[in-house]
């Protein structure tokens, strides 16, 4: 009867031991998954930088005036700094536009951080018009002093900034390009944030490794402030004089990747203003050709290249083509694709009517 007990005794305590072996181990593998989770500010200090509060904000959209990146704790934040006639920032906005609609109810708050290049861009109804124009939904703010592109120290557009859950900059990127890699590290942010791996959506970029790297015509300034210290003056031999109506006359040989005008044109500081209709005329290679317009009156703009009005499978998505003349109506300043299709080397003519201005050419 005692040996019987004894052996009860001890299978009860065997039994317990298993018990509490199998506890300790189960704490042991969460441990780290919790320590990981709580890692604390001080363990990243000085590893990575933290991320500087929002400053000098002078506009905002979709998102009340008091928006400050310190009482995001806990989210993950993607600051882009943009500018609205920028081509480059404008081919990534359908990534941000994506990844708003996939990860903003699992925690990222993406900030458009709008810093202008040219006087117009400050205003707020123009970046409101483009911000509809390209079904941007996330926060944007205004920038107009560039304090906070100064927080940052950026100098560039677009360049993109991931804030993890806890202040800290985690990753950034100059440019277009690298939305995998970029996504990737969105996704990796919001499973430390505690995003559910079952809720991880699919990245599906497409591969552009294997396209040819062609040469472009280089992005081009029209503005005295811009065109002069970058040594982009146009090609006339009489040059851009600041502040000064000249009159240009048409240029009998041209070179390329340099603008020329023809007819009276006065040099302001971030655009060219014609102070009667007139041309301009540039030696391009591209598929693809935009032209950022400033404040203007409403007026046309007719296009042709090597001579020749474009047809439907030149036109640019802003050109109208009726009875057989190529032209656009600029009514806004933004930036106009003028020429898309196959990628060429030609001669773009622009008869501008009295009152256009220009900032600057891009290409693609």
């Amino acid at each position: 009867m005692f040996l019987k007990a004894n052996r009860k005794t001890i299978l009860l305590i065997v039994i317990l031991l298993v018990l509490i072996s199998i506890i300790y181990l189960e704490k042991q593998k969460v441990a780290p998954e919790i320590k990981s989770a709580q890692e604390t500010a001080e363990l990243k200090d000085g590893k990575y930088p933290k991320a500087p509060e929002l400053a000098g904000i002078s506009g905002y959209l979709n998102t009340a005036s008091d928006l400050k990146i310190s009482e995001l704790k806990g989210k993950i934040v993607l600051i882009d700094f943009w500018t609205y006639t920028c081509i480059n920032c404008i081919r990534t906005l359908p990534y941000l536009i994506d990844w708003h609609e996939k990860y903003s109810d699992k925690g990222l708050v993406i900030i458009g951080v709008h810093t202008p290049e040219f006087e117009f861009e400050k205003k707020y109804e123009n970046v409101k018009m483009a911000a509809e124009k390209y079904g941007i939904m996330y926060p944007i703010v205004q920038d107009n002093d560039y304090a906070t592109w100064n927080a940052f120290r950026n100098r560039y557009w677009p360049r993109k900034y991931l804030i993890d859950k806890d202040g800290f900059i985690r990753y950034d990127h100059i440019g277009e390009g690298a939305y995998a890699e970029t996504e990737n590290k969105i996704q990796e942010l919001l499973l430390e944030a505690g995003m559910n791996p079952d809720e991880k959506p699919r990245i599906e970029i497409p591969d552009l490794s294997n396209l040819k790297q062609l040469t472009i015509t280089p992005e081009l300034y029209a503005g005295y402030d811009f065109a002069l210290p970058r040594n982009q003056n146009i090609g006339n031999d009489v040059g851009l004089q600041p502040e000064q109506i000249a009159d240009y006359a048409s240029p009998g040989k041209i070179n390329s990747n340099i603008i020329y005008l023809n007819g009276k044109w006065k040099s302001n500081p971030d655009n060219l203003e014609a102070a009667e209709n007139a041309e301009i005329i540039l030696d391009f290679t591209a598929s693809e050709v935009n032209i950022v317009s400033a404040e203007s009156q409403e007026l046309k703009l007719e296009v042709k290249v090597n001579d020749n009005y474009l047809t439907k499978e030149q036109a640019g998505q802003d050109v109208i083509i009726k009875d057989q003349i190529s032209y656009i109506e600029i009514k806004e300043p933004r930036l106009y694709n003028v020429y898309k299709g196959d990628y060429i080397n030609g001669v773009l003519e622009l008869t501008a009517e009295k009152g256009f201005k220009f900032s600057a050419f891009t290409f693609g």
